[in-house]
């Protein structure tokens, strides 16, 4: 028996469910969930919440805030929620996170070092060689110590938020880049716009191994040596992030210019550790303190909302449900606000890694496609490309929709221009979930005056199935915290799918593949 359609789903909202739409709207840390256009009926989804009690969400969820070896194949645990957590919350919230107390102690002590680095940047108040304050600050990294770091400060920064009364307070800018390809033309672009006697680096690797990383690294301190940096002088203006501080010592690292992360803080969930440090720098150490506390909002969530209404959850059954069941092997990300562009590469890195995954925990081969194949863009570009495969290509392709509800811009009549944006959105996802049969196709080239025969022969081009099952979720501004609970939102998105799957998100034995035949 055929699945019913969106249509059939929406229309039975006053008979078999009549409460549909309120029950797949979500809010939490101030973000909203919509999702009245996913493919999913009353049984459906109390047959997937069944599914998420069988699989034990919440007691996988509880291992992994305690600190238990929820990453199995690397016996360590995953405690990037650590990161983020209040020192305040300690006595009632991470009485398990590690054995020894001094370790919690240690992720808030590198948290406070880091920040007044960080503030001082902000600030201008480190100097370079020459004496004058330092303007910009590059940060050299790859895969997680690129792409989370990138996005966040593009979204607060490239959209010209700042912290109420910056401008008053402080006058000084300092600008953030990032090199992460060690493609020569990409290297010389970044240093040919810097002066080598105002720019720190920042390199971030968590092994301190990385080829790509190091190989940058090295241009780099050629680069400054050739600009005239005596020699005694050039690690002043160098930082190291990584979990080998002794290599970065060995290295020629000053002690007070190296950062520690763990060897439990997985690279694409370490934006919220010290490989933060160039977001810091960009949005100042209370700019940073929000993020944080966005992402906590999130988790305090996660960790006790009802199954039912527990909004990183319900995602993932979305996505279990569209990729497993209706058959969608790929996730399209529109986003519908030009600064969080970058949170497509991040979100690919987050889902991909995690879970694209060939065997389940028990070493089994898993016999289902894992993770999905995560792809888009900004939707309003993407509308004028890639939406018309969406629409009418034959591939049923599930959607997430991102936008801001409110989102200031000095530009003129910034209003109608987000208005315009917001209109699309909300145009585009009716359209995929309900699309136009031929009858409404027929009344409305009738209605625009085609001749009959001319009707006839284009009714078929311009009938949409529509039935694409897509969700769109609205931050209600565009500012640090609620930023940080979005990435929150979709770790924890990735964690529970992956617990459905039973399989291991936290490991990625195909990266390190590459390394180990790289090095050989």
């Amino acid at each position: 028996m055929p699945l019913p359609s969106l249509r059939q789903l929406s229309a039975a909202e006053g008979g078999g469910w009549p409460d549909r739409a309120s029950t797949l709207q979500f809010s939490a840390a101030g973000l909203r969930l919509d999702a009245r256009h996913q493919a999913i009926g009353k049984t459906t989804w109390q047959t997937l919440l069944g599914l998420a009690e069988q699989q034990k969400i919440t007691h996988w969820a509880t291992a992994q805030r305690q600190g238990l070896w929820v990453n199995t194949t690397e016996k360590r645990p995953a405690l990037h929620a650590l990161l983020r957590a209040d020192p305040a919350d300690r006595p009632r919230d991470m009485g398990q996170w590690l054995s020894d107390p001094r370790d919690i102690q240690a992720v808030f002590d590198e948290r406070e070092r880091m920040l007044a680095t960080a503030q001082a940047l902000h600030e201008g108040r480190w100097r370079g060689f020459s004496g004058e304050a330092i303007t910009d600050v590059v940060n050299i990294g790859i895969g997680g110590s690129d792409l989370g770091p990138r996005m966040a400060t593009q979204a607060l920064c490239l959209g010209g938020w700042q912290a109420p009364n910056q401008e008053t307070q402080n006058s000084h800018v300092t600008r953030v880049h990032f090199l992460s390809n060690p493609d020569a033309w990409s290297v010389y672009a970044c240093l040919a716009s810097l002066n080598a006697a105002t720019t720190v680096f920042v390199v971030q690797s968590k092994s301190f191994t990385t080829p790509e990383t190091l190989r940058i690294a090295q241009a780099a301190h050629g680069w400054m040596t050739a600009a005239g940096c005596p020699s005694h002088r050039t690690m002043d203006q160098w930082i190291a992030v990584t979990a080998r501080p002794d290599l970065a010592v060995a290295a020629g690292y000053r002690k007070e210019n190296i950062f520690r992360i763990w060897p439990w803080v997985g690279g694409r969930t370490s934006v919220w550790s010290s490989i933060g440090l160039p977001l810091a720098v960009a949005i100042g150490a209370q700019g940073f303190t929000d993020f944080l506390s966005g992402a906590r909002a999130m988790d305090t969530h996660f960790w006790s909302a009802p199954l039912e209404k527990n909004m990183p959850l319900a995602l993932a059954l979305f996505g279990l449900w569209n990729q497993n069941f209706l058959h969608c092997p790929s996730q399209a990300i529109a986003i519908y606000s030009s600064p969080l562009a970058g949170f497509v590469p991040y979100l690919q890195q987050l889902e991909m890694e995690s879970n694209g995954k060939r065997v389940h925990l028990s070493g089994q081969p898993a016999q289902i496609p894992t993770g999905p194949i995560i792809w888009g863009g900004l939707g309003i570009d993407g509308q004028h490309a890639y939406f018309q495969l969406l629409h009418q290509g034959g591939h049923r392709v599930a959607v997430d929709f991102i936008a801001v509800e409110n989102d200031d811009c000095p530009l003129p009549e910034a209003k109608r221009h987000q208005a315009l944006v917001l209109d699309n959105l909300r145009a585009q996802a009716q359209a995929l979930a309900f699309g136009r049969t031929p009858e409404e196709t027929t009344m409305a080239l009738t209605q625009e005056g085609l001749p009959p025969e001319d009707n006839q022969r284009l009714t078929p081009h311009r009938s949409f199935p529509g039935n694409t099952p897509n969700s769109t979720v609205w931050l209600a501004r565009r500012d640090p915290a609620h930023l940080g609970a979005l990435l929150a939102l979709y770790e924890h998105k990735v964690f529970c799918q992956a617990m459905l799957l039973q399989i291991q998100p936290f490991d990625q034995w195909g990266v390190e593949l590459g390394k180990s035949l790289l090095s050989s």
